[in-house]
């Protein structure tokens, strides 16, 4: 492969990125549907890609596509951290503990359903692989990211369709989210499970503050770095690739340590770890570094959120564009059967776990986790603003301390990686047992955090 050809490749997808947003802006139907422009670009690239009759590129352009993924899914997660202010442990408990277990439930339950529809229906009428067990929480909880950067972990343990179908799960999840969840909106205020409006509505400076207060996730940032010799984001992006680096590190460490304690089946085993969550932790261990030698202001939120958003949308362009179709074609029922189970669960989890577990907004509070756990986080973000527009709940603020606390586990956190490798080391029967009982343990952790706020709002 030639930078040439990489070059070639990125100019493509910038193309497909600029008629994607034209697109978005003209038609109507593509907002109501929440699809981000990215996922429009993939879908636009899939149209001219290489399974398509109208293919536009060379094959090296494609070639570019399909590995672009594996590489910008480590920039995503290593940039989340950096630059963020942590708020202290007993302020992150208080906001975010009830919110936290909500999202593992549903997140460990995606596992639980997983595995029992493959180790009741799938497998012994399809001998579907039992990895497929992985495919909900990998593609709804994670995303599109996550389905790109899992798919080498599936291939080396024997999935090679394992990328392509999970990629799929997410798409599914995007349109299921907006649509289902868009519906439970309406029949939520029809009865009246929202909080009423307000007589009059909040000022939009107002509401404008609010959000901004928020969207951070951890709370203020650090303020921007100006040099003279270089550049805040030359400097922001070395941060990044210092935290990558870190993840090369930890990941070689790991699967020395399990080569030298469990033998060389072992170390082969943990070979297929993904680098993306040890680069997340590299991110947290390069903030944590700039914090005890006095420089957090080295890095910028700012610029931390724009290399991550870019990473993430020529990320999900370029791996929508080289879906391997053919793959996604052989396995579209054992993908109907889960995708279907997976939304189920979800459906189930909010509309009975929800006003039990939370005390307060919670229709808010739980439509907001059921869009991040079926589609992407800006998906559950979409939907709290339609549940919530004037801001008056406490959702947004709980959902954002919340994300602290739940990304480096699930939805493409440590739980994410090492999934597929627990699973072959224990076999699809004991992986779902293990799923049943970290289900069973969110949900009485939960229970307990519900019992010990003051009662709000009863469950209908």
């Amino acid at each position: 492969m030639k930078l040439f050809d990489v070059l070639i490749a990125f100019v493509a997808l910038s193309l497909l990125l600029l008629l994607a947003t034209v697109l978005r802006q003209r038609w109507g139907l593509l907002r109501r549907l929440g699809l981000p422009e990215a996922l429009v670009a993939g879908l636009l690239g899939l149209a001219i890609g290489p399974f398509s009759p109208l293919r536009l590129f060379p094959e090296s352009v494609y070639t570019v596509w399909s590995q672009t993924p594996g590489v910008l899914i480590n920039v995503v997660f290593a940039s989340l951290f950096i630059g963020q202010s942590l708020p202290s442990r007993r302020v992150l408990w208080q906001r975010a503990a009830s919110q936290t277990a909500f999202g593992m439930v549903l997140g460990f339950g995606q596992y639980l359903v997983g595995g029992l529809v493959v180790l009741v229906l799938l497998r012994p009428l399809l001998g579907t692989d039992p990895l497929l067990a992985c495919l909900i929480e990998v593609g709804f909880e994670g995303g599109h990211g996550t389905a790109a950067g899992m798919g080498s972990v599936f291939a080396r343990l024997g999935l090679e369709s394992g990328e392509a179908l999970g990629l799929a799960m997410a798409t599914v999840g995007v349109l299921a989210g907006v649509l289902v969840g868009s519906a439970l909106v309406v029949i939520g205020r029809r009865r009246h499970w929202l909080l009423p409006a307000p007589a009059e509505a909040v000022s939009q400076p107002a509401r404008s503050a609010a959000t901004g207060a928020v969207e951070a996730g951890a709370g203020a940032g650090a303020t921007e770095h100006h040099s003279p010799t270089i550049d805040g984001l030359t400097l922001n992006l070395a941060l990044i690739g210092g935290a990558i680096g870190l993840g090369v590190l930890l990941r070689q460490a790991l699967v020395g340590l399990a080569g030298r304690l469990g033998g060389a089946e072992a170390g082969q085993l943990f070979s297929a770890l993904p680098l993306f969550p040890l680069a997340m932790v590299g991110g947290l261990l390069v903030q944590q570094l700039l914090q005890w030698q006095g420089h957090p202001r080295l890095a910028s939120v700012s610029a931390q959120r724009s290399i991550g958003s870019l990473a993430m949308d020529v990320l999900i362009a370029a791996a929508m564009a080289s879906l391997n179709l053919p793959l996604v074609e052989q396995a579209w029922l054992p993908l109907l059967v889960l995708a279907l189970a997976g939304l189920g669960w979800n459906v189930a989890v909010f509309r009975w776990l929800g006003p039990r577990l939370f005390r307060d907004a919670w229709f808010e509070r739980a439509v907001a986790d059921f869009g991040q756990s079926t589609g992407v986080t800006a998906t559950g973000l979409l939907l709290l603003r339609m549940a919530d527009p004037y801001g008056r709940s406490p959702a947004l603020e709980a959902f954002s301390f919340k994300q602290l606390v739940f990304e480096p586990f699930l939805g493409g956190g440590l739980v994410t990686a090492f999934a597929p490798i627990a699973l072959v080391a224990l076999g699809l029967p004991l992986w779902t047992l293990l799923a049943l009982a970290l289900t069973a343990a969110c949900l009485a952790f939960g229970a307990r955090m519900a019992r010990q706020l003051p009662a709000g709002s009863a469950a209908p």
